[in-house]
């Protein structure tokens, strides 16, 4: 898939929506001075081209009662199970992120549980029976730093 070419409207409008996602596109028209139908139509383009992904309310896991974040690190017993172990992690709730990364693990996942011991039965009667040679699971005490790519960073066109 060909990276999309971000122009300076392009730019700024995400900046604006990034900052406030629920910002109205008239507000953003007004900060851009292009019409708000120009807004809903590039929105609506980087939308389509996959540069936005949608939209989202964010919880905070604490206040509906997830109290533990923890990042499981799998090794797979057989490395060609691989699909199927990431169709099974679609299936539990409490995955929420699932990486393929360079390093030690075969997956690297993101779960919220509600207390330690919740996280040990999901380490036990959830991903063990994936098909697992074990595991390596880090508690997060606490996130310090939440934030979207830096927009200001985004490369220009050459």
């Amino acid at each position: 898939m060909s990276k999309y070419e971000l122009d300076d409207l392009d730019r700024q409008i995400l900046q604006l929506i990034s900052d406030n996602a629920r910002i109205p596109f008239l507000e953003v028209a007004r900060a851009c001075k292009v019409s708000g139908a120009a807004i809903h139509q590039r929105i609506q383009k980087l939308i389509n081209v996959g540069v936005i992904k949608g939209s989202q309310y964010i919880l905070d896991p604490e206040k509906v009662g997830f109290q533990t974040c923890a990042y499981v690190g799998l090794f797979l017993k057989e490395r060609e199970n691989f699909e199927s172990a990431i169709a099974a992690l679609r299936a539990i709730p409490e995955v929420v992120e699932c990486h393929f990364t360079t390093g030690r693990y075969d997956i690297f996942i993101k779960i919220y549980a509600r207390n330690n011991n919740h996280l040990l039965s999901i380490i036990h009667t959830k991903l063990q029976p994936l098909g697992l040679a074990r595991t390596e699971t880090l508690i997060s005490f606490n996130e310090a730093i939440n934030r979207q790519i830096p927009l200001d960073e985004l490369p220009t066109e050459e």
